[in-house]
């Protein structure tokens, strides 16, 4: 049996998508038990991954270096055996735990000062054009994986694919007062990154209020930040009775179990994209100052709507020339039309 532990990413988005690699492990070693090491939001997540043997909560915060108590946890992780670990995130500091627990094989990309600290370091993750690629190619040998042509194109690699619970999904729909009398269409307006990500809520409103208009109901998703832009979206949807603000009112593993019961699933570049197309959901993606070149929707089911301005994609949290074009261009007939017959 090998035992593979794996330095996981900390954005929701990001560790969907790193279930690929752990498909790719299970797929070269079926014996293999992952243990992924992720900071403690992550555990409800990992736990929807059957490839996941366990998650183990890095007990530091982002960006926090804590030499010593990095020591400490890799050598209580030495006694588990591991065989190899390989590490997500780019930093330094990320490698330094599997070291410091003496696994024998420590894979991962070129990063900061990650010499030694790494030993199956790989040199050029732009290679690879996709982030998902960049995952699964860790778990081939590095003489095999040159470029994005080694893994034979992004459909051909496995997909996340997150487990419902019907049980909890019942009892979730039943505390919120929800039902499933007729479709549901969800709403995800949200974006942690920035608001170069968000789509205009008076665009998103439209969405709600034409598809209410066909006899479809809307759920809202989001986190407590995201509260105010959804009662917003509600309030120019006009409050139908079929619009429901969930924001807040979920945790995110609820909000796994919530989406898997959406037919469609409009979304921002957004964790919550990525989780409705592991739940096998129609995704329709928005794009703004980012690109589905690099981090898509993991489903065939999806449809990806972006503006084609010059100054897009620039990858900034706000839009540097201040007018968000981007976005604010997109008509919600472009959205309207995906979903509608």
């Amino acid at each position: 049996m090998t035992r593979i532990l794996v330095i996981g990413p900390s954005w929701v988005g990001d560790m969907v998508m790193s279930q690929s690699l752990y498909k790719a492990l299970k797929q070269q070693h079926p014996d293999a038990k992952i243990d992924v090491m992720a900071p403690a939001w992550c555990a409800p997540i990992l736990a929807r991954m059957p490839e996941v043997n366990r998650s183990i909560e890095m007990p530091l915060g982002h960006g926090e270096f804590a030499l010593g108590k990095r020591y400490q946890l890799g050598k209580r992780l030495a006694k588990r055996g591991y065989d190899r670990a390989y590490v997500l995130p780019n930093s330094a500091k990320s490698a330094l735990t599997p070291w410091f627990a003496g696994i024998p094989t420590r894979t991962g990309w070129k990063g900061e000062m990650r010499y030694g600290l790494l030993n199956d370091l790989r040199p050029n993750k732009k290679a690879f054009q996709y982030m998902v690629e960049r995952y699964v190619a860790l778990a081939h040998p590095r003489a095999e994986m040159q470029n994005s042509a080694s893994l034979g194109g992004l459909e051909g690699l496995p997909k996340p694919e997150l487990t419902i619970d019907p049980d909890a999904q019942a009892a979730v729909i039943t505390k919120l007062g929800l039902n499933q009398d007729k479709p549901v269409i969800g709403l995800c307006p949200g974006a942690e990154f920035g608001p170069a990500k968000k789509w205009p809520e008076q665009h998103y409103a439209e969405v709600a209020r034409q598809a209410h208009q066909q006899g479809y109901q809307i759920w809202l998703f989001g986190s407590a930040k995201d509260v105010e832009t959804c009662e917003n979206i509600a309030t120019l949807a006009e409050n139908a009775p079929n619009i429901h603000v969930l924001a807040g009112k979920t945790n995110l593993i609820e909000a796994v179990d919530l989406l898997g019961a959406c037919q469609t699933v409009v979304s921002n570049d957004s964790g919550l994209m990525h989780i409705a197309a592991a739940v096998n959901c129609q995704v329709i993606a928005i794009y703004g100052s980012t690109s589905p070149d690099y981090t898509p929707p993991l489903t065939s089911k999806v449809d990806i709507v972006h503006t084609d301005i010059e100054c897009r994609p620039c990858f900034q949290r706000e839009c540097p020339l201040g007018h968000l074009k981007c976005l604010n261009d997109l008509a919600p007939s472009q959205v309207v039309k995906r979903i509608l017959p």
